[in-house]
């Protein structure tokens, strides 16, 4: 692949966030990938903020990249960044978040299962009866198809209500802060769904403060989580795991694979996995 007069192949990638473990990895595993066909690396954290996000990849359209690996901060705002890429010549694949425009293609988990096998989850442990609520986040696809999927899972059990749905916005202090007052105004609470973990370790915080018997289950996989779930004897319970590695891996080759000429699918889904305390001891990252 690097034969004498080979370019060096440029790959660009936005982050939505790095202050998030499971991006990190993403990063980690990205930067060993392109490491192993000698390709230069570029990497942006947009912090949430998509504005930041479009002129971070102004400069790595600037910089002659080839590839551009794009995980939204919001998924129409990011339409922008992308059609100037496009322009440019740039392969855009986006990665665990869609993202408006004309992209190659888009790399992300199974969000809708995620959700139905967390609330099935839930739902076995409450006995297939009780109250519940939903911890949301961001309106980004991923976070709207696990909303969709839970509440799917919840049609199937009559006798489970969802009571309320509140937006902690997947920060581990707005959670908490979020979900304290859930338990104040529900007082028959029996579970919640966080759509993710972060912001199921600060609905953790509340649950075990107010002293109250509810079940919680999320999506993610994070050390942190699986750790807690692990341990048995939590409220937290299960968590629908993703794989961060996977998915950056596979948008990568995809992406290469577009650069070559080649077809490429419109969606490539990867799957996710029920962590609970029966498996979660050997899962991670």
């Amino acid at each position: 692949m690097s034969g004498v007069n080979a370019k060096q192949l440029t790959v660009g990638m936005s982050f939505q966030e790095l202050n998030n473990e499971y991006f990190v990895t993403m990063k980690q595993s990205l930067e060993a990938a392109t490491n192993d066909i000698n390709a230069k690396l570029y990497t942006a954290d947009a912090a949430h903020d998509v504005s930041k996000q479009i002129s971070d990849i102004e400069d790595m359209i600037q910089k002659k990249i080839d590839i551009l690996l794009i995980n939204p901060a919001d998924s129409v705002g990011a339409e922008a960044a992308v059609l100037a890429a496009k322009k440019a010549g740039v392969v855009v694949v986006a990665i665990d978040a869609q993202a408006n425009g004309p992209i190659d293609s888009f790399v992300g988990s199974k969000n809708y299962d995620a959700g139905f096998i967390a609330g099935e989850s839930l739902a076995a442990a409450l006995g297939n009866k009780g109250n519940v609520a939903i911890l949301d986040g961001i309106p980004v696809v991923p976070i709207l198809e696990r909303v969709r999927g839970f509440e799917a899972a919840m049609k199937k059990h009559p006798d489970i209500k969802i009571l309320t749905k509140l937006n902690g916005k997947q920060e581990r202090d707005t959670a908490m802060s979020v979900t304290e007052n859930m338990l104040q105004s529900n007082p028959t609470l029996n579970g919640i769904f966080s759509v993710n973990d972060v912001g199921s370790l600060g609905a953790l915080a509340a649950i075990q403060s107010a002293g109250r018997d509810v079940k919680l289950v999320s999506v993610d996989g994070s050390p942190e989580a699986v750790a807690e779930i692990a341990k048995g004897n939590t409220p937290f319970i299960a968590t629908a795991a993703q794989f961060p590695r996977d998915q950056v891996r596979i948008g990568l080759g995809i992406a290469l694979a577009k650069y070559w000429g080649a077809n490429i699918p419109a969606t490539i889904p990867v799957d996710v996995k029920l962590i609970d305390k029966t498996n979660a001891k050997d899962f991670h990252w």
